[in-house]
């Protein structure tokens, strides 16, 4: 039997008392979300007909989700991180501001302190003996349409195992592989070399493949490459770009495929490009520019200050 209680006024009552409205001190804000959230709880407790083994093992997962440190991992899976994308161009839609280069989310795998070079970066350390050569370059554009000399361009991304440095469960990788900060040179350009990386799926049996299974969803990603991209004058960019080709591009368990975010994968085997790139043999070439817009009166209205990224 499914009772409902919801619209009690003593339930009603106790929503308040719980999330301190009776109380001076506290965060007024704190306080207006954690009615919200927890009135939405209860609701769909009531309307779901919730049972407590239900409810108890959704308590137990999320302890997992904890333990696990996947917390970062389970939000794009829910579309969450896709949804505040979503918001963040609705808001510059309504301020009239274009974003040529699509934000899309940033991922759990982010580790600050990479090493900085200028204008060219070798990023991974040659021991990934699967892995396809890949030049990448391109020009960082300013809100004006001139290029950006010294614009800070952040990438990162994983190996064909789809492990990223920092948080290879093989220890493998050393610090730092794959990852680097390349300052853009007086032309605005930044270039360069690696490997293509592979897509990579979510940790078997862990409490978030457990979640999207019990959805019907897998949890595999596409190949892609993140970026942070960042110049004086100008909002962050946190984006990525999906590597063309890979079977998984449109059915990405983290939602973060966009238009503008698939540049071509461009095949060299000529002598000439070969040669012009300092290599030994054929690689793949991406061309990837990137346009950054400007501050909002003054301030970078979408930089989040307060996410926890890794530090190495």
């Amino acid at each position: 039997m499914n009772v409902q209680i919801f619209d009690r006024p003593d339930i009603q009552a106790f929503l308040k008392t719980l999330s301190g409205f009776d109380k001076e001190g506290g965060s007024p804000r704190m306080k207006e979300i954690t009615h919200r959230i927890v009135s939405d709880l209860f609701k769909a407790i009531d309307d779901l007909n919730i049972t407590p083994d239900e409810y108890w093992t959704g308590i137990a997962w999320l302890n997992e989700i904890g333990a696990t440190s996947q917390a970062g991992l389970i939000s794009p899976g829910l579309g969450l991180d896709h949804f505040i994308d979503e918001r963040l161009d609705a808001s510059d839609a309504a301020l009239g501001i274009e974003n040529p280069t699509p934000r899309t989310i940033e991922g759990p795998l982010y580790v600050a302190g990479a090493p900085v070079c200028k204008g060219f970066a070798r990023l991974d350390d040659g021991t990934d003996e699967n892995g396809h050569l890949l030049i990448m370059h391109g020009t960082v554009w300013g809100a004006d349409g001139k290029p950006l000399p010294g614009a800070t361009v952040e990438v990162w991304h994983c190996d064909t195992r789809g492990f990223y440095s920092h948080f290879d469960p093989t220890g493998k990788q050393a610090d730092f592989n794959m990852r680097r900060t390349i300052i853009a040179d007086e032309n605005g350009c930044y270039k360069f070399q690696s490997i293509l990386p592979s897509g990579y799926g979510v940790p078997p049996g862990s409490p978030t493949e457990r979640l999207l299974s019990a959805l019907g969803r897998h949890g595999q990603r596409p190949a892609h490459i993140h970026f942070f991209v960042s110049a004086d004058g100008h909002r962050k960019l946190t984006t990525q770009i999906n590597i063309e080709g890979d079977p998984l591009i449109n059915d990405d368990f983290a939602y973060a495929t966009r238009d503008g975010l698939i540049p071509p994968v461009i095949e060299r085997t000529d002598e000439a490009s070969i040669k012009e790139n300092g290599l030994s043999g054929p690689f793949a070439e991406i061309k990837f520019d990137i346009h950054l817009t400007s501050l909002v009166d003054g301030v970078d209205n979408q930089i989040n200050e307060q996410r926890k990224r890794a530090a190495a």
